[in-house]
Formats: structure tokens, C-alpha cells, sequence
């Protein structure tokens, strides 16, 4: 069915956004109530280790040429294992993996949501920590919270195999953090392989991301240090000017 424009994204700021995100919210449960079909593909091992590639090949490597020395990339591949092992280690859903304002039409019921090609058996949080940290608009970290909050509230309601709050919200912090460095490796890829620059200039909303999430988590400490050493330094000398 053709929804027309504009999407989601293009309607909601910040007074629309409680409303927008609480209709968002009962589309995601009713999608994650689907039992995934048999064959559906998976989010596992082999899905996160390119994911991982994709940071370390072509946002690193490619994008700021940075050649790790072994104890970096050691501490690397550590934060990168936690991270799998956690998404790994998730109850597992119909996961829509694009699910952000950009993909649902503000339509009524709805929000309608767009773009079902890349669903997976996957992880709980997966799809509550992208709609909240999308690549196109962010948010507070304070009010993220408290959606994410309000989502483990209806999704234990609906018999959705949420966790206790505290450790979902542990497990959406580290979910966010694998997408956003997979993401980055995305931006990247798309102006290099493909000619499509247009994502680079949205590279400090990941950053940013990374920044307000990372300290909470002493065991992702490596990834910040990272951050710190070598990657910021990295996009400050190929700013234009």
C-alpha cells in the first residue's frame, strides 16, 4: 500500500514525541508478538561478526586510517565479544532491525511501519533501543530512558520476554552500542564503495551516542579509550578546515 509522505521523522519534535512514541511502541509489541517463521533468518554469531567487520574495516580502516597496535586491537575485539555475547545472550523476537521514525508513516491507526526485508529472530532490545536512537533524529538520554522505560512496561504486559528493568536497560545500552559502530561502518561503506556521502556529516550523532552511553559500563571502558586516543582525534584532522 502506498502511505504517501512524509514519514514519522518528518512530523515529531519534541512536544509530539510522548504521543508519536507510544503508538510506536504498541506497533513494536504487536510486531514482536509474531512468532518468527520457520527459516526466518537469524541474528547470530555470523551476523555480528560483520557487523563487527564493518566498524573495524571500514569506519577505522578505510574512513580514518587507523592501524591498531595489538593491544588495541585485543582491547577491541574484547569490547566487541561482550557486546555479541550480550545481544547473543537476549531472549530472542521477530526483530524488524530498521525500526526508527524514518520507517513508520504517521498514519492513523499506527504508526505504519516500512521496510521489513532485513527481519530477523533476534534480540528483545534491538528494535526498542533503534527506535529511540535513530540515525536521523536523537533525543535526551534522560527521556530515552524513560521511553525505554515505558516500553519494558508494556512489553512485560504483553508477555514480551523482557528481563528485569535494570538489566534491560543494560542490555539496550550495549544493543545501541553495537549498532551505532555498525552503523558508522555502514556511513562509511555507502561513501566509499557506493558514492552516497550524504550519511558522513550524521558520524558525530554515533560518536555522541557512544560519549553519553559508555560511561556507564566500566567493562566497555576500552571502546572509550578508543574514542579518545585514536578516533576523535582521527575525525578532528579531517574536518574541512
Amino acid at each position: 500500500e502506498d502511505l504517501g509522505g512524509p514519514t514519522l521523522a518528518q512530523v515529531m519534535d519534541a512536544d509530539s514525541a510522548d504521543a508519536w512514541f507510544e503508538a510506536a511502541i504498541g506497533q513494536l509489541l504487536r510486531l514482536q508478538a509474531i512468532a518468527p517463521p520457520a527459516g526466518m533468518g537469524e541474528f547470530g554469531e555470523a551476523l555480528l561478526q560483520r557487523d563487527a567487520g564493518l566498524f573495524e574495516d571500514w569506519f577505522m580502516g578505510r574512513h580514518l586510517g587507523i592501524v591498531l597496535d595489538c593491544g588495541e586491537a585485543e582491547e577491541l575485539q574484547l569490547v566487541q565479544r561482550r557486546l555479541m555475547d550480550n545481544a547473543l545472550g537476549q531472549a530472542r523476537v521477530l526483530v524488524h532491525r530498521d525500526f526508527m521514525p524514518r520507517n513508520l508513516m504517521p498514519v492513523r491507526p499506527g504508526p505504519a511501519v516500512l521496510d521489513f526485508q532485513d527481519c530477523v529472530r533476534g534480540p528483545v532490545a534491538y528494535d526498542a533501543v533503534s527506535l529511540f536512537k535513530d540515525a536521523f533524529l536523537s533525543w535526551p538520554l534522560q527521556r530515552v530512558d524513560s521511553w525505554l522505560a515505558r516500553y519494558h512496561v508494556l512489553a512485560a504486559a504483553a508477555g514480551v520476554p523482557v528481563p528485569a528493568l535494570e538489566v534491560f536497560l543494560r542490555d539496550a545500552d550495549w544493543m545501541g552500542i553495537q549498532r551505532h559502530l555498525k552503523i558508522l561502518g555502514i556511513f562509511a561503506r555507502l561513501h566509499y564503495r557506493d558514492g552516497k556521502s550524504k550519511y558522513l556529516p550524521d558520524v558525530p550523532r554515533f560518536i555522541a551516542y557512544l560519549d553519553e552511553v559508555l560511561p556507564r559500563h566500566p567493562q566497555l571502558a576500552a571502546l572509550q579509550r578508543l574514542l579518545d586516543a585514536r578516533i576523535r582525534p582521527a575525525l578532528a584532522a579531517k574536518a574541512p578546515g
